[in-house]
């Protein structure tokens, strides 16, 4: 299926790993001129992706990435918020609503919530410059999951949920489509990596690190399928959204969790 996305403008936030460097390939393998937004540079990017260092918390880089975008191809037609997950210095799982301070809960705001809030800001002008455009952003299952585990993240995660709806009310008579894809739990460095969540699960879990990632999370969990999500599922679902194939979805969320989520 041609997705009529090449020629158009990409921007990805996050994008040295994970979801986020399979949402950039992707979209470069569609055909799409990719900025590829992250504090250094990861994974090899496709030829048509210029990688853009910025550090999210900064307030000011979300607007000097879309004015690259600007500067690199002319406008910009797409923006995939997916920076998100813990902040730099931060290891998630943590369980309990005490144990995050208000410093901790500033930092999950500024990475999860404010950074896809800025991005969004700079973008709309430009987009709208163009006749509209698609905006994704990376949201989670914790979002409409309330529990003693990750409680600020899985905030950030509700508030841009909010966000991304109310974005799509206002400028959706404009052309500018919002829409989230929600994530489960996805197989990326967020469990991978030494300190990461699948070594904490099993340090209470009495397990491996290696059978908290094919066995212990996906039952704990309740996933369907039995298994972590791949970011390349991820990616795809991205792509699809933002391309003009899906001109009539708009303020949606889009699950791609394992069958996690049970809430119809």
């Amino acid at each position: 299926m041609d997705l009529q996305l090449s020629g158009r403008v990409a921007l990805v936030t996050g994008a040295s790993k994970g979801i986020g460097l399979a949402v950039a390939r992707t979209l470069a393998e569609e055909g799409a001129h990719v900025v590829a937004v992250s504090r250094t540079s990861g994974g090899e990017l496709p030829g048509k992706a210029v990688h853009v260092a910025a550090d999210l918390m900064d307030p000011q880089a979300p607007a000097r990435a879309v004015a690259r975008a600007v500067e690199e191809f002319g406008g910009l037609d797409i923006l995939v918020n997916n920076a998100g997950g813990p902040p730099p210095g931060v290891s998630l799982p943590r369980v309990g609503f005490l144990t995050p301070d208000d410093a901790e809960w500033q930092k999950m705001f500024d990475f999860n919530l404010f950074s896809a809030v800025r991005a969004i800001r700079a973008a709309v002008p430009v987009m709208l410059n163009r006749g509209g455009g698609s905006i994704v952003n990376i949201s989670s299952t914790m979002a409409v999951q309330p529990g003693a585990m990750n409680v600020d993240y899985a905030a950030a995660k509700a508030a841009l949920n909010h966000v991304s709806k109310a974005v799509s009310e206002e400028y959706g008579p404009q052309g500018i489509r919002v829409n989230t894809v929600s994530a489960g739990p996805v197989l990326t460095d967020w469990w991978t990596k030494k300190g990461g969540a699948a070594e904490i699960i099993a340090g209470f879990a009495g397990a491996d690190r290696d059978s908290v990632i094919a066995q212990v999370a996906p039952e704990m969990m309740r996933l369907v399928t039995g298994r972590l999500v791949d970011p390349q599922e991820i990616a795809d679902a991205v792509a699809l959204l933002a391309s003009p194939r899906s001109g009539s979805t708009t303020g949606a969320d889009f699950l791609v969790d394992g069958g996690a989520r049970k809430e119809m």
